[in-house]
């Protein structure tokens, strides 16, 4: 009765579930690893927002490259702001996803050195060509209190890679780059403003980052691995259905008999 798993069909059909159960596994594996960096990234954000803010100098130094565990630290630096080196990072978003710039000042601290600060976002000029109206930074020494953020780097954060865009407009925030423009020494990274706050008129801040939310992944390894469940009770739903509708077909079948044999006279 069982013959039939022998056939073409039903091969294919069984190699088609030993395939499909170490495919699922592995990939609920791969969304419950995602839900662990989610939880630890969270947690990491936490730490360091709540963590006491230090001198910007302890964390980083010229062509220092920021270490995931400093992300998001808070750190002061005391300083003038050089607007005239002020570039615009293009096409950044606001928190309603609006398409804008972002407003990237130099801070010189009191030894010379620089710190490059994200003083937030504002809307883009109308023509992609032009520097848009930018909000002034606050005059004479401050103190700032931000973020401190890594390098942005790919392959375009070079000094040459900003041929073609227009004057003091770049893509990435990269302290190299920076340095290179402003022909000064920049601290690696750069740190988001969180003080002093602009007045009315002024850029909006660049958000805290998101720590509460561990999105859906773990519901999706949980569903890969339900499908993994589901693939053999399928297989013998399947089988139990072929055996039933054979044995169906058989019994309707009408048996043939041979034609009896003349009695002797």
């Amino acid at each position: 009765m069982y013959r039939f798993l022998l056939s073409r069909q039903w091969v294919f059909l069984t190699l088609l579930g030993l395939v499909l159960i170490p495919t699922m596994i592995e990939l609920g594996f791969w969304q419950y690893h995602r839900h662990e960096r989610r939880v630890e990234q969270n947690e990491l954000i936490a730490r360091n927002l709540e963590a006491k803010p230090v001198p910007v100098t302890e964390l980083t130094s010229p062509g220092h490259k920021v270490p995931r565990a400093d992300y998001w630290r808070h750190v002061t630096a005391t300083g003038v702001f050089d607007t005239e080196g002020e570039v615009v990072v293009r096409r950044r978003t606001n928190a309603d996803d609006r398409v804008g710039v972002h407003v990237l000042t130099p801070l010189v601290l009191g030894d010379g050195r620089v710190l490059m600060v994200n003083r937030g976002w504002i809307e883009a000029a109308p023509s992609q060509r032009a520097y848009p109206v930018v909000p002034p930074a606050p005059q004479g020494t401050v103190t700032i209190t931000g973020r401190l953020k890594a390098d942005e780097t790919t392959k375009g954060s070079g000094i040459k890679d900003l041929a073609g865009l227009p004057p003091r407009q770049v893509m990435l925030i990269n302290s190299a780059q920076q340095s290179a423009l402003l022909g000064r020494t920049v601290l690696g990274g750069y740190a988001e403003l969180i003080t002093p706050a602009p007045g009315d008129g002024g850029t909006e801040l660049i958000p805290e980052p998101d720590h509460d939310s561990i999105g859906a992944h773990m519901a999706y390894a949980v569903q890969w691995w339900l499908f993994v469940a589901g693939v053999p009770v399928g297989w013998v739903i399947l089988v139990r259905r072929e055996v039933r509708d054979r044995r169906a077909a058989a019994a309707a079948t009408p048996v043939e008999t041979a034609p009896a044999e003349p009695s002797p006279a």
